[in-house]
């Protein structure tokens, strides 16, 4: 690669393919060819934590079997964009389909790429104040592939500043203000965290430790990072896991024209089963 900047860590077009490969693999991502820079200044830390003195060499130990380290690796390469209510027109039609939906079982939603949290617990907020409380049973299975991000999302704790732009009465129901040496954040109350449920989830994993019937899926702005025989694949292991009338969201950028024998455009970036889906 030409570049004028000095690096600390060699670090030849040779290695940026040997990640693409390796990221391909591990994790469906399909990192384009103008990633250089991100990949270089996401992983530098990773070849010096280690102690390696080029890509290369740090490349070679990875390949070796650190299982450690590759969870480190793909964490590094995982974008984690996330907010409360992010894409807010999703959540009414969440809370619409929740109310509509046979009160005799409990409700069991999927966040797929749920990052540090955010999106499960505005789907649970979502979910109580559809239905009325905590009576009726709701159960958020909530994974992403990203080991570090989950562990910020279990423990549900936030900067006052992200939570504080939602309205005053969700603050007030749905999260406690810390003291003392969690000063300036905001912990989510217990009642809501015991809803979710986070895992460590592959998408790429031959199977999935998620049972049907789901009543809906959130899978919003992850699928940009595969490619459409990836994504296919995916979207066939999802459509068996929803009901009949369960639908799928997307994300704004994302649309699954490719996969109409499975899902049929509902809304903007909402998708339920076609017939075919159905089967």
């Amino acid at each position: 690669m030409n570049d004028a900047r000095p690096r600390e860590f060699e670090f030849t077009d040779q290695d940026f393919q040997r990640i693409r490969k390796l990221i391909r693999e591990r994790a469906g991502i399909a990192l384009g060819e103008n990633k250089q820079e991100l990949v270089y200044s996401r992983l530098a830390r990773r070849v010096r934590a280690t102690g390696m003195r080029s890509f290369s060499a740090y490349l070679d130990h990875l390949q070796r079997g650190d299982g450690g380290e590759w969870e480190a690796f793909t964490n590094s390469l995982t974008t984690n964009l996330t907010s409360f209510f992010r894409e807010p027109h999703h959540f009414p039609l969440l809370s619409e389909h929740l109310r509509k939906q046979d009160k005799s079982s409990p409700l069991t939603l999927w966040c797929s790429a749920c990052s540090t949290g955010e999106e499960a617990y505005s789907m649970a907020m979502t979910a109580v104040e559809a239905l009325g409380g905590y009576e009726h049973p709701v159960h958020i299975i909530a994974s992403d592939l990203d080991t570090k991000v989950l562990q910020t999302a279990r423990a549900g704790l936030y900067r006052v500043d992200a939570v504080e732009k939602l309205p005053p009465q969700q603050v007030e129901r749905f999260f406690l203000r810390c003291t003392g040496v969690n000063a300036g954040y905001m912990q989510v109350k217990p009642e809501l965290q015991k809803m979710i449920d986070f895992r460590c989830i592959n998408l790429l994993a031959p199977v999935w430790p998620i049972h049907a019937p789901l009543d809906a899926i959130f899978c919003r702005n992850v699928m940009i990072y595969f490619d459409k025989d990836t994504q296919l694949s995916i979207l066939r292991k999802f459509a068996p896991l929803l009901r009949g009338n369960g639908l799928l969201f997307a994300g704004h950028s994302e649309n699954f024209y490719h996969a109409e024998a499975l899902f049929k455009l509902r809304g903007q970036t909402v998708y339920e089963l076609s017939e075919k889906g159905k089967r």
